[in-house]
């Protein structure tokens, strides 16, 4: 099973593909979909929207496990990452996938054991689950690949 985690982002989008087999789960790919601020919204969506159609289209997931946005600062970025996120789930819909949704805390709790973890810790722990020996940047990709480690850790309660 492959699971497509996604770290919605207007600017930067990360992405990060694991497989899951006999409960293990292994990093596949790993990066960030980048957009020039420069460019109309619409636009940035677009290249988006085609981006996360070629990894879908490249890894073929049964599942897209999405970072929920629950509270921004600035009211335009929860606009932005929203639109992104709306994007991301129709793709994934259209082509089959289940999609989920996870909090940054229900990411956090399930990567780390708490939901306070700060950056760092998580990407420790991405590393570490996912035996990965380089450094994991940009952090958006870091960060995707927690939100699919997310959907296996539910996954393997709900299996249980």
């Amino acid at each position: 099973m492959f699971v497509l985690g996604i770290d919605p982002g207007l600017s930067r989008c990360g992405y990060g593909v694991i497989s899951i087999k006999n409960q293990r789960e292994k990093a596949i790919a790993a990066g960030v979909i980048r957009t020039a601020a420069d460019e109309m919204t619409h636009l940035r969506l677009y290249q988006i929207r085609n981006e996360v159609r070629s990894l879908i289209t490249e890894y073929s997931p049964e599942v897209i496990a999405i970072e929920r946005v629950l509270f921004q600062r600035n009211v335009k970025t929860a606009i932005s990452v929203s639109q992104v996120i709306g994007v991301v789930m129709v793709e994934g819909l259209d082509a089959g996938c289940e999609v989920v949704e996870y909090s940054p805390t229900e990411v956090k709790l399930a990567v780390a054991g708490h939901g306070g973890a700060q950056k760092a810790e998580i990407q420790m722990m991405v590393k570490t689950l996912l035996r990965i020996e380089q450094k994991l940047e940009p952090a958006d990709a870091a960060d995707a690949l927690a939100v699919a480690l997310c959907y296996s850790a539910n996954r393997a309660v709900a299996v249980k």
